[in-house]
């Protein structure tokens, strides 16, 4: 039986062919993923095996059964409103998921996130909590932070944090206070 030289050379050229795909797959120093778009082409992006340099591991929050339930109902509003990327309107969030709570009974009308702490205690009963690791405040807690231009608000959730956006870290502006309305 004789061999046909144009099947050998049609069978190396494939075999070359997805050996070099294979080898460009699984190169560990430029790992692709490769997709097709909408319109049917090959696309591809690079993998992304870390995100942070280390490890980065923070406790549940913990219940407090003195803090008000009105409080977790506003986080779990906060978390299910929450963008994937901060709009800064942070304050506006966290206003709107405490009136919509109940925690609340009109709508806070200071402007800025940094002078939320002293409106809450003054006008709608808060308190200030003895807390200065933001990872230690109980669900529901209204945590506020100075920096930026108008500072940043947020309220503590199960698993993290929520204001215009949710994120499992909390903001790395400096901790004015973190506040809650306690149950009568």
């Amino acid at each position: 039986m004789q061999k046909s030289p144009k099947l050998f050379l049609i069978v190396f050229l494939l075999v070359a062919a997805f050996a070099g795909t294979a080898s460009a797959q699984v190169d560990p120093l430029s790992p692709r993923f490769f997709y097709r778009d909408f319109q049917g082409r090959m696309r591809s992006t690079g993998v992304i095996h870390h995100y942070w340099h280390h490890r980065i591991a923070h406790p549940l929050a913990h219940v407090d059964p003195r803090i008000n339930p009105k409080l977790m109902r506003a986080a779990t509003i906060a978390e299910e409103r929450a963008n994937p990327h901060s709009k800064g309107r942070c304050w506006q969030y966290v206003k709107e998921a405490l009136l919509n709570a109940g925690a609340v009974n009109s709508y806070p009308k200071t402007a800025y996130a940094a002078e939320a702490g002293g409106e809450l205690v003054h006008s709608y009963g808060f308190t200030r909590l003895s807390v200065r690791d933001p990872y230690s405040a109980p669900v529901g807690s209204v945590l506020v932070y100075s920096g930026g231009r108008a500072g940043h608000v947020e309220i503590r959730t199960r698993d993290g944090f929520a204001s215009d956006y949710h994120s499992k870290n909390a903001c790395y502006y400096h901790l004015i206070a973190a506040y809650a309305k306690l149950s009568s």
